[in-house]
């Protein structure tokens, strides 16, 4: 089982967290300043970006090689990638973007779980391809791609009969393995299986929502353990990221009052 390290501070909504350059980037729901940077060591707050021409936000990611992040925007349907320095392009998916990640060639991954698409995107925004998923892939959330090129796909909402990780072809026809399935609280079953992490071997962190805990899979999707228990959570898990360096795992968790989101936090666990 994982072991808290640091919790950052309460306030509004997270929607997502992720670290760039001994950084630790948060995302949270309001008019300004929604990105807070910490340092990775102290936690403490460095600076806030704040991303314009934005409305309502789903996720973040970074990627190391072109140095940025990128922020998915399903309101105006668009990606936000910001520099270090808090210089900001936007451009269209045209489709609503969720769960973002950056694969081995450095291309961002966009998870649209309306259209039941992926698309890949360099990082200027140029679209470099779209993949459709298979029929029985219902609601897709968030999406990472693994070295030999499969793609791996979180999906399910709290109220579909299926709800999974699943392990698919490059091309996007055929799953090839699979957890999960009709959903409940036993350790092959999620309820609502929301975010991904994949650490260096391909073992794989999964958010479970509802049941408000982390699991473990190995890289052919076999159950491994809990890694984040619910009596270590607050509240509900939403997201979470790897350090895959240090292995610490940041995971997001927020209140659920009357059907909305509240106040949100990052707690970060030594894995």
């Amino acid at each position: 089982m994982g072991r808290v390290v640091h919790t950052l501070n309460e306030g509004e909504v997270v929607c997502g967290v992720t670290s760039l350059a001994g950084e630790i980037y948060v995302l949270r729901d309001k008019e300004r300043d929604q990105v807070e940077v910490y340092d990775v060591i102290t936690y403490r707050l460095r600076r806030c970006l704040t991303v314009p021409n934005s409305r309502t936000f789903e996720d973040i990611t970074s990627c190391e090689h072109y140095c940025c992040i990128y922020i998915s925007d399903w309101r105006v349907d668009s990606i936000h990638r910001l520099d270090a320095q808090g210089a900001a392009t936007q451009w269209p998916v045209n489709n609503r973007p969720q769960g973002l990640s950056v694969n081995a060639v450095h291309n961002l991954l966009v998870t649209c779980r309306t259209a039941r698409k992926i698309k890949e995107f360099t990082t200027d925004g140029h679209i470099v391809r779209t993949v459709c998923l298979p029929g029985d892939v219902i609601n897709p959330w968030h999406t990472v791609q693994s070295r030999s090129g499969q793609i791996i796909v979180c999906h399910g909402g709290s109220d579909d009969a299926v709800q999974r990780v699943c392990m698919i072809s490059a091309d996007g026809r055929h799953i090839v393995h699979s957890h999960g399935g009709q959903p409940g609280s036993h350790a092959d079953q999620y309820d609502a299986p929301r975010h991904l992490a994949v650490d260096n071997d391909e073992f794989v962190f999964v958010v479970d929502v509802f049941n408000s805990r982390v699991t473990l899979l190995s890289p052919t999707l076999h159950y491994v353990r809990q890694v984040v228990s619910s009596d270590q959570l607050k509240w509900r898990p939403l997201r979470v990221y790897l350090d895959t360096h240090k292995r610490f795992l940041y995971v997001v968790e927020s209140e659920l009052k009357h059907g909305e989101w509240t106040t949100g936090r990052v707690v970060v666990f030594s894995v």
